[in-house]
């Protein structure tokens, strides 16, 4: 459009072109060399040939992806027949080895100072209860038991918060994490069918013996242990006997037999030396008054810790007279094995 003034509205309009020729017809079309000449047979038989080795590769590649997700799908679960073992059952059984490892590390640094470095409890000498009994083990000593006496403890097994189990579990105030907890289970359930190796719980590297030899241990559980039909049950609070049997009772003694004096409270015994005669049966009248720490007994043993006389424990407050077999004339000691400590440990001269 025009702007310039002065001039008539038609005289605004837009100016005319000038009248051009119309373009060549050529210019919208391809030229004759962009015209492929017709098929020939021989580029025919090249395209039918290209199109066969296509399908023959997409071929190929289907045949391969389907052999190897075959070939993984057993490697997973497993051939048939139990050619091969699952890899997923494999690996579990890897970690489960390497849990019951690093379970023993802890329970040597945790556990054995009480239960003994192999689980044998008051038996040997300790003040825990016996953990290695088959029949704790069996009907026991499960793991779902074993968490909660970790997560709680003592007052879970006796219904006592003074009971000399502590907590374990970090959840409660303990020391364990609940990975380190799984780990000590693991051990506690370990078989005894299988050895496993001892290694340094700070380099995770086999400590080796004296011997030059890797050190291995075993686990517990007998996987074929089957009590015996008649055998008692294994009570929630208890340190007792082996086998989970109740202790017999004593046998009596005449009236003119000579009955020594114990108490036990506050987890000490009242007396630090008795006398008894030499060649006689004697008793042992014993009297306890602490409850929910585990138990006490009366046990006499040699210099060298052999016991002459392995007497019950009392799991809580109570009275019961041991009878003691004749002894020949010399030096013993009278001492709890719940608790071998020097409160509860004293002399006995049989003379």
């Amino acid at each position: 459009m025009t702007d310039q003034s002065g001039r008539e509205p038609e005289q605004r309009l837009p100016a005319r072109r000038p009248p051009s020729e119309a373009a060549p017809a050529a210019r919208f079309s391809a030229p004759e060399s962009a015209h492929p000449p017709e098929l020939s047979p021989e580029r025919a038989a090249k395209i039918v040939s290209q199109s066969a080795s296509a399908r023959w590769v997409g071929f190929l590649v289907v045949c391969v992806t389907i052999l190897f997700m075959t070939i993984y799908y057993f490697y997973e679960v497993g051939a048939p027949l139990g050619l091969s073992t699952p890899r997923l059952d494999a690996q579990a059984e890897v970690q489960q080895v390497t849990a019951i490892e690093r379970g023993y590390n802890i329970y040597q640094a945790n556990c054995a100072r009480c239960h003994g470095p192999q689980g044998e409890g008051t038996g040997g000498g300790y003040i825990g209860p016996v953990l290695n009994d088959q029949m704790k083990l069996f009907d026991h000593l499960n793991a779902r038991y074993l968490k909660n006496v970790l997560t709680a403890g003592g007052r879970y097994v006796c219904g006592s918060a003074s009971s000399l189990m502590p907590v374990w579990a970090d959840t409660n105030g303990g020391p364990l994490n609940y990975r380190q907890i799984d780990e000590l289970i693991a051990f506690l359930r370990a078989p005894s069918t299988q050895e496993y190796i001892q290694r340094n719980p700070e380099l995770n590297e086999p400590v080796i013996g004296d011997d030059g030899k890797v050190k291995t241990f075993r686990g517990w559980v007998d996987p074929a242990f089957k009590p015996d039909p008649a055998a008692t049950a294994v009570p929630a609070c208890w340190a007792g006997t082996a086998g989970g049997e109740t202790p017999a009772p004593g046998e009596s003694l005449p009236p003119d037999t000579v009955i020594l004096e114990i108490t036990a409270e506050g987890i000490a015994f009242d007396v630090k030396e008795l006398e008894a005669p030499a060649g006689v049966a004697f008793g042992i009248h014993f009297t306890n008054k602490d409850s929910g720490v585990g138990g006490h007994d009366v046990d006499i043993e040699l210099a060298d810790r052999t016991k002459v006389a392995d007497n019950a424990v009392l799991q809580d407050a109570g009275e019961v007279t041991y009878v003691i077999p004749p002894l020949e004339a010399g030096t013993y000691t009278f001492i709890c094995s719940i608790h071998p400590i020097a409160a509860m440990t004293g002399t006995l001269t049989v003379k």
